[in-house]
């Protein structure tokens, strides 16, 4: 291992510095998962406070259908009006470290890394603020790994930040076998609370499995119509008005809001300005709640996996190859769990 201008790297197939080619995932234009396609480009360059990681695993999220869909509209303010601003998707990652960029002090060539960053990591090689990556839980393969970063921290911080979950507490998940209700199950079992979960009547018994006290199949049951009050609910979905949710919550309740695709064009923005200007009004918690993580809270989550508390649920693992087949499957299917990414 040798030093160029404080960067330490291994020898990477191809070329000098800066020309290593590598597959990737890359999409040209918005649409369906037909607009992905692998490629070979370039493998990217680091700058300070960066890693190069050796992607070993990825997986598939909501906001990676928001990106490679355009939908709502009004994302592509950020994303990019005509095409994508940056074409290779994937935004959780586990791997190893093939290079270190300048003042980066925290890992070493070699280390097994987890994360979640902006984009770019359906592919074999990615670059990584350490601000966004943390050590993998030792006891999990890569695949499991890949699967924790976006859907873990939501979970993670909606229920241990937003809705302030102690112990005792009545906590229902609406959107429970999803990527992020499969963890939210399990995390709020860890913080004491007695989790009610809704989902299908095929998934039941896979949200019992991961904790759930008790299971309320959609299809059939309304919980909005239910006697039954909650301390707590975690809206996954926004299949229900604010008023409907709030009539199940206890007059002291919150509720946390990470959820809907809403309108075409503006997507969830209304929902959400509706909760805003309703939530001075009333005696429970409207919580507004966007995920920031950060290796802190990797490192948080990777106690509670290590310790058995929490334990990725995936239910099919694709290649790099067939990531247009595996968000087809995610859209189309509605995965019970995570959909893997294996590189």
């Amino acid at each position: 291992m040798g030093g160029v201008g404080g960067t330490h790297r291994r020898a990477l197939p191809g070329g000098p510095d800066g020309e290593h080619p590598m597959k990737a995932i890359v999409q040209r234009a918005y649409g369906d998962a037909s607009v992905l396609r692998l490629e070979e480009t370039e493998s990217p360059t680091i700058g300070d406070g960066e890693v190069l990681v050796r992607v070993r695993a990825a997986s598939i999220n909501h906001a990676d259908w928001v990106y490679i869909s355009g939908r709502p509209s009004i994302s592509r303010l950020a994303f990019g009006l005509r095409t994508p601003k940056t074409p290779v998707r994937g935004k959780d990652v586990a791997g190893v470290i093939e290079a270190v960029g300048s003042g980066v002090t925290a890992f070493k060539v070699g280390d097994e890394v987890y994360g979640e960053l902006e984009s770019g990591t359906f592919a074999e090689f990615v670059a990584a603020p350490v601000a966004k990556i943390a050590r993998k839980p030792a006891i999990l393969t890569f695949e499991q790994a890949a699967t924790i970063p976006l859907a873990g921290m939501t979970a993670y911080l909606g229920l241990r930040d937003a809705g302030a979950v102690t112990p005792g507490q009545r906590v229902l998940i609406n959107g429970a076998s999803g990527g992020v209700g499969t963890f939210a199950v399990q995390i709020a079992k860890a913080l004491g609370a007695e989790v009610t979960a809704v989902a299908s009547s095929r998934n039941a018994q896979l949200v019992r499995g991961l904790g759930a006290d008790r299971a309320i199949d959609y299809a059939r049951d309304d919980f909005t119509l239910d006697t039954a009050r909650y301390d707590v609910i975690l809206d996954l979905i926004g299949n229900h008005s604010l008023g409907r949710l709030r009539s199940v919550l206890t007059p002291k309740g919150t509720l946390v809001l990470s959820s809907g695709t809403g309108h075409p064009v503006f997507g969830p923005m209304g929902r959400i300005m509706s909760a805003v200007a309703m939530s001075p009004f009333v005696g429970q918690t409207l919580s507004l709640f966007s995920q920031h993580g950060t290796t802190q809270v990797l490192d948080e989550l990777r106690e509670l996996l290590e310790a058995g508390h929490v334990t990725p649920a995936i239910d099919r693992t694709f290649p790099l190859a067939e990531v247009p087949a595996a968000v087809e499957y995610f859209v189309d299917e509605h995965a019970s769990g995570k959909v893997a990414i294996s590189v």
